[in-house]
């Protein structure tokens, strides 16, 4: 075999891997765009716990979508609605006189309504969170404060404004899980008065106590 003959083929050699090269660094600017895209806040905050590291958040998002990214949410009935409603409305009038028993039940209700769409085990919260953040991303945040104040101790705890924060954020997943029409948002009075539903939560008579 010639010099010649050597030299095209390692041209040829070079050529072919600085193509394959381009192509992966290009897969993988397109998925981390398409990652940053589907998880919004949630992208950001999962750069932020590996220091920084887009490549290692990426790798954790996308573990997260082949894990969960399959999962199909079953539809709750009517009646199932109307309960989880029920608790949740009883659990925000429940926060002026009792902030953190109001909070540790929205965490349990959180639980209970997303696994009854079809996510992991509530006593997985890990787990329930991770599935939770492929389909939801823009709520989880609501979800995670609560559960932190809830898994708090009496003393150095949230104080009540921020569980009331928690409990305000929280309930924007509670809405998406349970598919509450969007007019409730837009028209809440109107709304109210054809379903007989409580308006959005919002401290507009007697504040929490302590607060």
């Amino acid at each position: 075999m010639s010099t010649v003959v050597i030299i095209l083929i390692v041209i040829a050699a070079v050529v072919v891997l600085g193509v394959t090269v381009m192509a992966l660094r290009t897969r993988g600017a397109q998925g981390g765009r398409s990652l940053k895209r589907r998880f919004g806040p949630e992208y950001e905050r999962t750069v932020a716990r590996h220091d920084g590291d887009a490549k290692a958040a990426e790798r954790e998002l996308a573990q997260r979508v082949e894990r969960h990214g399959g999962l199909r949410e079953r539809t709750l009935e009517t009646t199932e609605v109307e309960r989880y409603e029920a608790r949740w409305t009883a659990a925000q009038e429940r926060f002026v006189d009792s902030p953190k028993d109001a909070v540790d039940e929205a965490d349990r209700l959180l639980a209970e309504l997303a696994q009854a769409r079809g996510y992991p085990d509530g006593a997985q919260y890990e787990e329930q969170l991770s599935a939770l953040s492929v389909h939801h991303a823009n709520r989880v945040r609501g979800y995670r404060r609560v559960h932190r104040a809830a898994r708090a101790g009496a003393e150095g705890g949230p104080g009540t404004e921020e569980m009331r924060e928690a409990m305000v954020e929280a309930r924007a997943l509670f809405e998406e899980l349970v598919a509450v029409p969007v007019e409730r948002h837009r028209e809440p009075h109107e709304a109210q008065k054809k379903t007989g539903s409580h308006t959005p939560w919002s401290f507009t008579g007697r504040q929490a106590k302590g607060s």
